[in-house]
């Protein structure tokens, strides 16, 4: 196992949680030690003026890198061993090509935007989406001639259809950007289909499309295999998953995702070593942490939807044969991920009670974490969509978001028995 780019142990490929453990490193070369030191540097010394030379110019693409050579390194802003070690670890969850990793979440969406749209472009979202993509969608790139198309998670291929014949008057669709599940409803996009009508626009350069795989990645979920160009992570959430990191993660086509390197590496967006290597470390339990997570969620949810003082719960996993959403679920999920939301009866105020009654779950927003977060979207993480656009796509007052943790499950439901009564 020392060869640092083993995938295979004679004809037997390697499972990702197996990989988690060795890939990309060789411990000769960091003096015998079993896990990756910490590279905390900012500049690296080069062999030769010559070798600084090259390093340069493969990395500014003025020149191709040779047949089974890697870029060499040469500031911690481009490249990094610890960075190239986990872009390469994410990368074999989603079977990418290639995968960089930014400073945060929406590091990563706002480079990816960015690098992949000029002025005049037209950029397609879900809705709901996570509140600071919609804040970027919506507000902050219109100020660069870039315009936002949103369409409502509900209505699906259908909704993105009519988005992209409305754009057709408006300019070219560089992007079409998805969440699913989306957040915090719950709603089921199908990549395939989306994928299928990007292919039929008529384009001359084809739209990229982008999914955000926060919610579900990369266990239960893996776009690419769906007809995605990006696979999307705020690494803070479950990769991450200790709530003591931000970063986030584009893995995909290689070309698209050299594109955005390039614009990451001179925007200066990059995720930093120790972070790197923190996130490093939370991979190896990945797998493990959000099957247990996924199993307490489902128990919680089921308690939820029998209780007298909730009206709906927003879980994918109680989707029944026949609901299209159901279909969509069952050909792309390979479960239910542990953060959902669930409507009470009343308002705000109820809705408020509830939160500010609980003891073990922690009034906080993000989720994904080792500990159980609850929160109120309207107010909180979507706080920025107008009160009458949260309406049309399902966030009222009454709906709290839950992030299920690796607490004991029962102790959860007491908690929320209590603070419901």
């Amino acid at each position: 196992m020392n060869d640092c780019k083993a995938r295979h142990l004679g004809a037997k490929k390697l499972a990702p949680e197996t990989q988690m453990m060795h890939y990309g490193y060789q411990p000769s070369l960091s003096e015998g030690a079993v896990k990756c030191p910490q590279f905390q540097t900012s500049t690296f010394v080069f062999d030769s003026a010559q070798h600084g030379k090259d390093f340069f110019n493969y990395a500014s693409g003025r020149e191709p890198l040779p047949p089974g050579e890697e870029p060499g390194l040469i500031y911690t802003r481009f490249n990094n061993p610890v960075l190239e070690i986990l872009e390469g670890r994410i990368a074999l969850w989603d079977e990418a090509e290639d995968c960089l990793v930014t400073a945060s979440g929406m590091a990563a969406i706002s480079t990816s935007l960015l690098a992949l749209s000029k002025p005049g472009d037209v950029v397609i979202y879900s809705e709901p989406v996570y509140g600071g993509t919609d804040a970027l969608l919506g507000s902050i790139l219109s100020q660069y001639q870039v315009h936002g198309i949103g369409f409502c998670s509900s209505e699906g291929a259908a909704g993105l259809a009519k988005a992209m014949e409305e754009a057709r008057a408006i300019g070219p669709v560089s992007v079409v950007f998805v969440e699913t599940p989306d957040n915090p409803t719950n709603q089921i996009i199908d990549i395939r289909a989306c994928a299928g009508l990007i292919a039929a626009y008529g384009q001359a350069e084809k739209p990229i499309l982008i999914v955000d795989n926060t919610m579900y990645g990369p266990i239960f979920q893996q776009p690419l295999q769906h007809g995605a160009d990006v696979s999307l992570y705020s690494l803070t959430k479950y990769i991450g998953g200790h709530s003591d990191v931000v970063g986030g993660a584009c893995a995909g086509n290689g070309e698209v995702i050299s594109r955005i390197r390039g614009f990451r590496n001179i925007m200066g967006t990059t995720m930093d070593p120790n972070t790197a290597w923190l996130i490093m470390r939370s991979l190896e339990t990945l797998k493990v942490r959000m099957q247990a997570s996924s199993a307490s969620a489902r128990q919680v949810a089921e308690y939820l939807q029998q209780h007298e003082q909730v009206e709906s719960v927003l879980y994918p996993g109680f989707l029944k044969a026949g609901d299209p959403q159901h279909e969509i679920f069952q050909r792309q999920c390979e479960g239910c991920g542990s953060t959902f939301a669930f409507a009470i009866k009343g308002g705000e105020k109820e809705a408020f009670a509830v939160l500010d009654k609980m003891q073990i779950a922690m009034l906080a927003v993000s989720l994904g974490g080792t500990e159980t977060l609850i929160q109120h979207p309207a107010s909180m993480t979507h706080s920025c969509v107008p009160q009458e656009r949260r309406a049309e796509i399902g966030i009222g007052e009454n709906l709290i978001r839950i992030s299920i943790g690796l607490e004991n499950p029962e102790d959860i439901i007491a908690d929320l028995e209590q603070a419901l009564s």
